[in-house]
């Protein structure tokens, strides 16, 4: 069977993550016809040369719009900037690609919806590149859930914290701007959104708060600009089935560097879990013995799949990028036809409107229903 046709736009952090995930998909699944690394995109093809050598792509060019017509690429992968993503991903998709986008969608919800509205056209598979759900860790944690492993659940809190924008002297750059989005809610804040979507179901009312921590910044050039966007976010929320969760997200947390910790509340336990520490969670059952009742901390492990693809040991541990190559082999999955867990953009776009109406909320000053 031959291999889907991939072109890759942009080669920074996360297109070095897709282009790794195409190379790998293959090897780690072995059920999956290899891709063909047909063309890659960047701002210029002394650029694109260098990194279509690195990564394994046949051609390079310093036009991503060469992409569309080239009739051997099936699939483009979108890793640009988020001011980029609407034209790219509606330019691929009404050329009859299938698109693999990063979050967030865009920084306008006008385009997000017509990111939507261009892949129903289209009839093409449009999926969000949003990996921490693919964690065996997360699908197992929803497993537990579902089956009632901690009662019901009446309370979430999630944290997302990082601090590439802690140094208040760290330069001016694209992500302070008002035209990449709302700062911690978009750019950030919707990755812990997707897991909620994920685990519990869409968010129905929110009520927000936004802090930029620094009002200004300095430019390589000399001088300083002020920043646009917020660092910070508190939320408040109500997710479906009444259950209350709390939304806590800071790109500017010196010391903290993927975390995403994550607790849920049932009647009968809790459960525990932080990207720092991928490769576990705690679970508390309130049953048994008081005298023995405590936090357990479960490893991944084979059992929990597709763990079992990478490794064949207990406690050895995944990483970031092996979670792309897991969303790659559910991308497949989509394009022909299975049952995939992805975050399509219909659904992409419910995870937009959540960010919208806590934007909303803040300006406002008031509860907003999504």
């Amino acid at each position: 069977m031959r291999g889907l046709g991939i072109g890759l736009i942009g080669t920074g952090y996360m297109g070095k993550c897709h282009a790794l995930a195409w190379n790998n998909v293959a090897s780690v699944f072995g059920d999956v016809a290899r891709p063909r690394l047909v063309a890659l995109a960047e701002i210029n093809v002394e650029l694109a040369a260098k990194k279509a050598a690195e990564f394994g792509f046949a051609t390079a060019t310093g036009n991503w719009r060469d992409l569309l017509d080239n009739p051997e690429i099936d699939v483009i992968s979108v890793t640009t900037p988020n001011a980029f993503h609407a034209d790219m991903a509606i330019a691929a998709l009404d050329a009859g690609k299938h698109v693999w986008c990063e979050k967030p969608m865009a920084p306008a919800y006008a385009d997000a919806v017509r990111m939507r509205d261009a892949a129903a056209r289209a009839g093409r598979t449009a999926v969000m590149g949003y990996n921490y759900i693919q964690n065996p860790m997360i699908r197992h944690i929803r497993r537990l859930i579902d089956e009632g492993a901690i009662g019901t659940v009446n309370h979430v809190r999630v944290e997302m914290d990082e601090d590439f924008m802690a140094d208040p002297f760290v330069p001016f750059y694209w992500k302070s701007e008002a035209a990449s989005g709302y700062g911690a809610l978009d750019d950030f804040a919707v990755h812990p959104l997707s897991l909620l979507l994920t685990l519990f179901g869409h968010v129905e009312t929110v009520v927000a708060d936004l802090v930029k921590p620094y009002a200004e910044r300095p430019l390589k050039e000399g001088g300083n600009r002020a920043v646009e966007n917020h660092d910070v976010a508190s939320v408040l929320m109500t997710l479906e089935g009444g259950i209350s969760a709390v939304l806590m997200a800071n790109r500017s947390a010196w010391g903290r560097k993927g975390r995403i910790a994550l607790q849920v509340f049932g009647s009968a336990g809790s459960i525990l879990f932080d990207q720092e520490r991928m490769n576990e969670f705690q679970i508390y059952q309130a049953s048994g013995r008081a005298e023995e009742q405590g936090f357990r901390t479960v490893l991944a492990a084979p059992h929990h799949p597709p763990y079992d693809r990478f490794v064949p040991a207990p406690g050895h541990g995944l990483g970031f990028n092996d979670l792309k190559v897991i969303e790659c082999r559910e991308l497949i999955a989509a394009i022909g036809g299975d049952k995939a867990h992805v975050i399509d953009f219909e659904d992409g776009l419910r995870i937009e409107q959540s960010v919208h109406a806590m934007a909303r909320s803040f300006a406002e000053r008031r509860w907003v229903a999504v």
